[in-house]
């Protein structure tokens, strides 16, 4: 994560959430560079050529942090955690509008060449993952949290321990055992 000391980010996050809107002045500048890191990971799987950029992704996860008045700011991994959830969100929002509007046939035709030229999403498809993740979840719901705030929010075991208050060995574990069953259920729907 950034050089920010995260007592700082804390005292920050926690001022903020008391309705201190000076406190998200000063936090905004020591979390932003982190955020387009966050932004960066999660794009990185998408496709070359698409209209969402890093800093618009960071712009419209920083929108709905400010938007979300309810929300208890434990410390400076939580703050990330929620960060990288609503960038998933946003993410999966704008491939399943996508989807929509090719279903639709709203999308741009384009030739071969042009189509070779788009490089697949490395690894699993983002809407698959998330219907999987959101599977996983009905099973086990700390395990989905756990592939998310590593696979998506860019967390240690340590920094996911802390935020879910388990030991980094049980988050080891349970991030192994998350793994193989996403691999097997994305499997099965690919050859499904």
């Amino acid at each position: 994560m950034t050089t920010s000391s995260p007592r700082d980010v804390t005292e920050l996050l926690h001022a903020w959430s008391r309705g201190d809107q000076a406190a998200l002045d000063q936090l905004i500048p020591l979390v932003y560079e982190e955020l387009r890191r966050l932004a960066k990971r999660h794009l990185a799987g998408e496709y070359r050529r698409h209209s969402l950029e890093t800093t618009v992704l960071v712009n419209e996860a920083y929108l709905r942090l400010v938007g979300a008045h309810d929300v208890q700011w434990q410390d400076r991994a939580h703050f990330f955690a929620i960060s990288a959830r609503l960038m998933r969100q946003i993410l999966v929002d704008f491939a399943r509008s996508r989807r929509r509007l090719k279903r639709e046939g709203a999308a741009r035709q384009v030739t071969l060449d042009e189509a070779l030229n788009v490089a697949e999403a490395r690894g699993a498809d983002l809407v698959a993952l998330d219907d999987a993740l959101q599977a996983l979840a009905e099973i086990d719901p700390r395990k989905a949290r756990i592939v998310e705030l590593r696979f998506f929010g860019g967390l240690t075991n340590d920094e996911i321990a802390e935020v879910l208050g388990i030991s980094p060995a049980t988050i080891k574990r349970e991030w192994q055992t998350a793994k193989v069953w996403l691999f097997h259920e994305l499997k099965k729907k690919e050859t499904g």
